[in-house]
């Protein structure tokens, strides 16, 4: 049994981690106390499914441990354990045999409590017991909270966008009936100094809402009399939030419509109404002044300057602790915003008509999961109208808007993906050609370097160009098994960075041990996830909503598609610590230093990347056999 000496020795070291760094004295004691040592020789089996239900929990005090799980056709290294991790976690609490086979890879040495005590330790530590049921959402809880704080400090303090709106509201909103005159309205606003004011018939439904703003353009300038009902110059089909969504609904909600005043609802009732002061009165660098900023620019400089807000913007977010969904569609979202404005800015100059053509995102834009570090990834659809010059007038305009946004940070890619390649500026018909061609009689290297391709959605110009030609390629894609099999052989060929005891596996750049978090991690995820969408008919885009919708189609346990989703979001949450931290290892904003992580990330990150590959082979199993 564990001595005196060596519980006063290991106290301090458990307590640096998880769960034990929540829990109290007395009960990391009681664990240690009641724990016996047992040592384990290389290659030794320590736990097995074969064994039944685990009548302890294990600790490992020193060496490391790999854990493999057996599927059909297959054998997975799940992970690699080291000093300080819990394990049989799960088996002990459904008593139930372990899922993997857990090896000792050097001299080991475990602590191991009785169950009994393990389940008298449940019952006197409420850290302990939170742990156990929710252990992976505590790590990465806790390595987000460690990032925050890191980033933070270059960050501006700012309101966070995460802030639910109903904590938000600061007064009462003011609620007016259709038959107020104006002059009762706007003397009602003057009185209460606020923004705006809700017209309803019963106090519930509202039918319209009168801004300041709407005041100068609908009454003053247009000449209406004060006695006008206010119902006559109102603003109808009013937007609104509840008090449970969040101050980031309200901020994409403001840019979107491009309104200031959005009334927020409880269960149906009319309680408070959010405005762009409300949400951004702390703020110096905001979501709605950075897009308003952008839609009001005359000219590439202006965008170039707001181009450089939105990435110190992203920077304050992750210094709030934003998650990286939220923050990779706030990106997007503000860099939609400002290539929208650039292609308005430059059509007329070119003598072309928006409802003729549409302007198209893909890839990671096409998902709404731009980083900071993304290059450009666009096409063009046009109509043909008959018009021998027109393609050229079209390449000519679309090279002007990728040189602009070359100039506003968004690098010219690499492999000519862009609308001024005269391969991807097509006509609708061209275009359906070439997804055609892609699924009848594509090969493995033309679908992989055509992946992005099948997340495309329009930017500006005529959206209905593109309707059509997504539901004929999402059915063509679906019809045709041969396809899918093609893009998941594809897929298979990057593989995670893990060995085949579990561990990490790095490659040196610059005398530093690195993985690429996009190449060998979240690429993965993107093109699995595309897979599954293509084959199910599934119509989101981004790749969480994707995994989300997979694991109901598939009937996955709802507990696996969220692991599927928070690792995935932790890669993510990576690469935009990197880029935005803006230390390149060999000129690669995706590569990890993997000795900076401490003990928690490098934990999480073994976790996620064998969530990862375990996705990866349930593909190889579903459609590359």
């Amino acid at each position: 049994m564990s001595s005196l000496s060596l519980v006063q020795n290991l106290r301090q070291q458990l307590m640096q981690r998880l769960p034990f760094s929540e829990m109290a004295i007395e009960d990391v004691d009681f664990f240690l106390t009641s724990s016996a040592e047992s040592y384990f020789a290389p290659n030794e089996v320590i736990l097995a499914p074969a064994d039944g239900p685990p009548n302890h929990l294990f600790l490992i005090r020193q060496g490391r441990i790999s854990g493999k799980r057996v599927n059909p056709g297959l054998v997975e290294t799940v992970f690699e354990m080291e000093p300080g991790d819990l394990f049989s976690v799960s088996a002990s609490l459904a008593a139930r045999p372990v899922a993997a086979t857990y090896t000792a890879v050097t001299d080991c040495f475990c602590l191991l409590l009785p169950k009994a005590s393990f389940q008298e330790l449940l019952g006197r530590s409420q850290a302990f017991r939170d742990f156990t049921n929710n252990r992976v959402w505590m790590l990465l809880e806790q390595s987000r909270q460690a990032m925050r704080n890191s980033v933070a400090s270059k960050a501006l303090h700012e309101q966070s966008l995460e802030s639910r709106l109903g904590d938000l509201i600061r007064r009462v909103p003011i609620v007016t009936r259709p038959q107020t005159s104006l002059r009762e309205a706007l003397t009602l606003v003057h009185e209460k100094k606020v923004g705006s004011v809700l017209i309803t018939e019963d106090g519930h439904e509202i039918l319209g809402i009168l801004t300041r703003d709407d005041v100068l353009s609908r009454v003053t300038l247009a000449g209406i009399s004060l006695d006008t009902p206010i119902s006559e110059v109102m603003s109808k089909n009013v937007k609104t939030l509840t008090v449970d969504d969040t101050a980031e609904a309200a901020a994409v909600m403001m840019s979107q419509f491009r309104i200031r005043h959005v009334p927020i609802l409880d269960q149906g009732r009319i309680v408070g109404c959010i405005s762009e002061r409300d949400l951004f009165s702390l703020q110096r660098l905001s979501f709605d002044t950075i897009s308003s900023a952008v839609r009001m620019a005359e000219d590439v400089p202006a965008l170039q300057e707001c181009a450089s807000n939105i990435r110190k913007f992203a920077r304050n977010l992750l210094g709030q602790g934003v998650k990286a969904r939220q923050l990779t569609f706030l990106i997007s979202h503000l860099n939609d915003v400002l290539t929208s404005r650039l292609v308005v800015l430059l059509v007329h100059q070119h003598g072309l008509d928006l409802d003729d053509f549409a302007w198209i995102a893909l890839g990671s834009e096409g998902r709404s999961e731009q980083t900071i570090a993304t290059d450009q990834d666009n096409a063009l659809i046009y109509v043909d109208r008959g018009d021998a010059t027109i393609k050229d007038r079209y390449l000519t305009f679309a090279r002007e808007v990728n040189v602009a946004l070359d100039a506003c940070g968004y690098p010219l890619c690499k492999g000519s993906i862009m609308a001024s390649n005269p391969t991807l500026c097509l006509t609708q018909q061209e275009w359906r050609q070439r997804f055609n061609h892609w699924v009848e009689h594509g090969h493995p290297e033309d679908l992989l370097n055509a992946g992005i391709f099948f997340d495309f959605r329009s930017l500006v110009g005529n959206d209905q160009l593109l309707r059509e030609l997504r539901t004929e390629v999402t059915e063509m894609a679906a019809a045709k098994p041969r396809f899918l099999k093609l893009m998941a052989e594809a897929a298979l060929r990057n593989s995670v960075p893990l060995n085949w005891l579990g561990s990490l596996d790095t490659k040196k750049i610059d005398q530093k041990q690195v993985i690429d978090l996009k190449l060998q991690g979240t690429a993965i995820v993107v093109e699995v996830a595309r897979i599954y969408a293509l084959a199910h008919r599934i119509e989101a885009l981004n790749t969480q909503e994707r995994l989300a919708a997979l694991g109901r189609v598939a009937g996955v346990p709802k507990k696996e598609s969220a692991a599927w989703i928070a690792a995935f979001q932790y890669l993510q949450t990576l690469r935009l610590a990197i880029q935005l931290d803006g230390g390149m290892i060999g000129d690669n904003p995706n590569a990890l230093d993997v000795d900076t992580l401490n003990a928690v990330d490098r934990t999480i990150l073994k976790g996620s990347l064998s969530r990862i590959r375990s996705l990866q082979q349930r593909l190889e199993l579903d459609y590359a056999r």
